[in-house]
């Protein structure tokens, strides 16, 4: 089958399982994916849905980082670590069920806090995944990941609402394009109804390349009133993150039903000071946001999980254009939206 980018072949074990996907996009594909080493922060619901799509496309192989106990919380949408493993370390208590999805990857549980790594851990991986951080860790890792060239993702689900973030540095990617080729008609002296039009598709790979925006820059963008109006179409989802990342960094977790009463009051208290912040109107969030932004929900987890992993698998492989740079989705609309912030 030949060698992927470490010199490893591919087996025919391999080929027999991952057969639709080098027929969806190809075996050079599929090899850069077999090669590619990824770390996933965080394994709560949104990080669950994440470790399942990788290790389900055969990448070389995946470590979850946690270093929280499985709470009730996590049985919303939690489902690789059994009711069972409560109290337990969340990584370690998710890795038998993540491991029997693909036994052809090598899965590993870190239990240790990604804060407490030296900068040189991050260098045995081509992929980090932060899942469920405050905006201080997920900067503190983007930043290492950067100087390394290490493509980087952040993403997380606040109840009916989840995010994706996404820098791939200089990225080089390939597309087909197709082509509708005419063929001549005949000779013109001939009767028209014995001229003939034969058309024919044609199809070729084109090289392209895109850029990123740092994640600091895109957290912290100012909206003037030009810039409100130069949006298409602005996303109220990222001014609800803006929110919750401010309530993950004054109280260490994030928004619970167990708590309802008082996180609803503590966000609607910072939706007013992040507003003011940006010098926006308070109505481009709905009043009654804060119900909603309570644990995370399975389906929202699937669909922004499920994004994420094809954003990963488009990055690694090189084929297609990537999400530039966040994806938002609003559970309450039923749509999500790209948007470049910078």
């Amino acid at each position: 089958m030949g060698d992927n980018k470490n010199g490893e072949p591919i087996t025919e074990a391999e080929a027999a399982l991952y057969d639709r996907q080098i027929r969806l996009w190809g075996l050079d594909a599929q090899k850069r994916l077999r090669a590619s080493r990824i770390l996933v922060v965080g394994l709560a619901g949104i990080g669950a849905e994440i470790c399942k799509n990788l290790v389900l496309s055969g990448v070389k192989s995946l470590t979850m980082l946690d270093n929280n106990p499985v709470t009730e919380r996590d049985f919303v949408s939690q489902f690789l670590a059994p009711r069972e493993a409560l109290g337990k370390n969340r990584a370690e208590a998710s890795l038998a069920r993540t491991q029997a999805l693909n036994p052809m990857v090598a899965v590993s549980a870190d239990k240790n806090n990604i804060t407490a790594k030296a900068d040189t851990f991050l260098d045995d991986f081509d992929v980090v995944v932060a899942t469920g951080c405050s905006s201080d860790i997920l900067v503190s890792i983007y930043e290492r990941c950067r100087a390394k060239n290490i493509k980087f993702f952040a993403s997380d689900v606040f109840g009916f609402y989840g995010y994706m973030f996404a820098d791939l540095g200089k990225h080089r990617y390939v597309e087909e394009e197709r082509k509708t080729i005419h063929s001549a008609e005949k000779k013109e002296k001939e009767p028209a109804k014995k001229k003939q039009k034969i058309d024919s598709t044609e199809t070729k790979t084109v090289e392209k390349f895109c850029e990123f925006s740092s994640l600091k820059n895109s957290l912290s963008c100012s909206f003037s009133e030009t810039r409100v109006k130069s949006l298409k179409r602005l996303p109220s989802v990222y001014f609800i993150l803006q929110v919750i990342l401010r309530f993950r960094a004054k109280h260490g977790r994030a928004p619970d039903s167990l708590q309802r009463t008082s996180d609803e009051k503590e966000l609607n208290c910072l939706k007013q000071e992040v507003m003011s912040d940006l010098n926006i109107s308070q109505d481009l969030i709905d009043q009654d946001f804060a119900c909603h932004c309570l644990s995370e929900l399975s389906p929202v987890c699937a669909i922004v999980g499920g994004v994420v992993g094809q954003e990963i698998v488009k990055a690694v492989s090189g084929k297609d254009a990537p999400l530039n740079n966040f994806f938002f989705y609003d559970g309450l609309e039923g749509h999500g939206m790209v948007e470049c912030f910078k």
